[in-house]
């Protein structure tokens, strides 16, 4: 008897066991999704994902597409600089006058003092003081008082023209006469070579940079050196003021010799026939002499390919009397033959002019009234003197 139940307790036992497989094969089965064939798995969109979960991937198309895409790892096609059209410089020479006449502080102040119904001793001696603050300077102030009594005394009559007196002593006080052409072309077919010179500060790489734009505005070729090696942000600057011109840069490496760059520009300008090489130097070395040696060196190595034409001592006009000297220090060693005064806004007044070419017997021959590409101007004297009595 207790055989048969034994028996009886393994036969259900192994049924229970065959159920519990069968129920497992039949579940999976039912979960298990059919494969769809490849034709029609290529146009099943996949649903969007329910919010917080991550779509998988999508399995592509099993034909090939009929434009193949780029890789976004691709180098990108070169984009060409933009070139910009600089202004000619009668229309910037028109837009300095009238920024220069919005601050003419001195000319008002003149005008207004010589206009008084009694010139005495008192007016005198403060129309001496406003020429003096403007940085004219001792001796020429002097002289255009001693020139101004005189004509008022002489000529004025019942009601002197306090205007026209004072316009024309002071266009002759700038000197009309000095030479004050840009000597951008060399003789017998050779590049005009432009030295610019000046203290780091004063806004020559600057200045540099919108002489190209003068160049190119005039319809010149040009080759700009960055010759100033021992600041590496000089170089790079000069190079972004090429670009929107479309004129080349020749540089060398960071802290090389300045007078090799100078050197390689100018003989390269030769070999391409180019109009003008204008060469940015150094404004800062360890001491002056450092300084000076260095830009003597740069002249005399440009000067074995091709002569020097022009050399451009540029000036902060707001430095005042401190600009003249290092205006002297620049002259006794490269031979300055023109000046560029930047920055020559109502701070300065405009007497600095005066006071350098004093100095120095060579002319102002650019003027510069802002930060603009545009802002640098052939110099003129009596446009000048107009602009300063508005």
């Amino acid at each position: 008897m207790q055989d048969w139940f034994y028996l009886v307790i393994g036969i259900l036992a192994v049924a229970a066991v065959a159920a519990v497989v069968v129920v497992g094969l039949v579940s999976t089965r039912v979960r298990r999704p059919r494969r769809l064939p490849a034709e029609a798995r290529a146009d099943v969109i996949a649903p969007a994902p329910a919010p917080g979960e991550v779509a998988g991937p999508t399995e592509a198309p099993t034909e090939a597409p009929t434009e193949v895409e780029k890789s976004p790892l691709a180098p990108a096609e070169p984009v060409a600089p933009t070139i910009e059209r600089p202004e000619k410089p009668a229309s910037r020479m028109v837009r300095l006058r009238q920024r220069l006449a919005g601050s003419g502080a001195l000319g008002r102040g003149l005008l207004g003092l010589l206009s008084r119904d009694k010139l005495d001793e008192d007016t005198w001696e403060a129309i001496e003081d406003l020429l003096l603050g403007a940085d004219i300077g001792v001796a020429p102030t002097q002289e255009l008082v001693e020139k101004l009594r005189t004509r008022m005394r002489v000529e004025g009559g019942d009601t002197p023209d306090a205007r026209t007196v004072l316009r024309e002593e002071l266009i002759d006080l700038v000197d009309p006469a000095m030479d004050r052409g840009l000597r951008v072309s060399g003789a017998d077919g050779q590049p005009g070579v432009v030295l610019v010179v000046g203290v780091n500060g004063t806004g020559k790489t600057t200045t540099v940079g919108k002489i190209a734009r003068i160049l190119v505005a005039d319809d010149r070729t040009a080759l700009l050196a960055a010759a100033d090696t021992f600041r590496a942000a000089a170089t790079e600057q000069l190079a972004t003021w090429g670009e929107r011109v479309g004129v080349e840069v020749v540089r060398g490496p960071e802290g090389g010799d300045p007078a090799s760059v100078a050197f390689e520009a100018v003989k390269l300008g030769v070999e391409r026939g180019v109009d003008t090489v204008v060469v940015d130097t150094a404004g800062r070395l360890q001491n002056k002499q450092g300084l000076m040696d260095e830009l003597g060196k740069v002249k005399r190595v440009i000067e074995k390919q091709s002569p020097v034409t022009e050399v451009l001592l540029v000036l902060d006009a707001t430095t005042g009397q401190n600009g003249l000297v290092q205006a002297k220090v620049f002259s006794d060693v490269v031979d300055v033959t023109g000046i560029v005064l930047t920055k020559l806004d109502g701070s300065a007044k405009g007497g600095i002019v005066v006071a350098v070419q004093r100095q120095l017997g060579v002319p102002v021959k650019l003027v510069g009234l802002g930060e603009g590409p545009d802002d640098l101007a052939p110099f003129d004297a009596a446009a000048f003197v107009d602009a300063l009595l508005g």
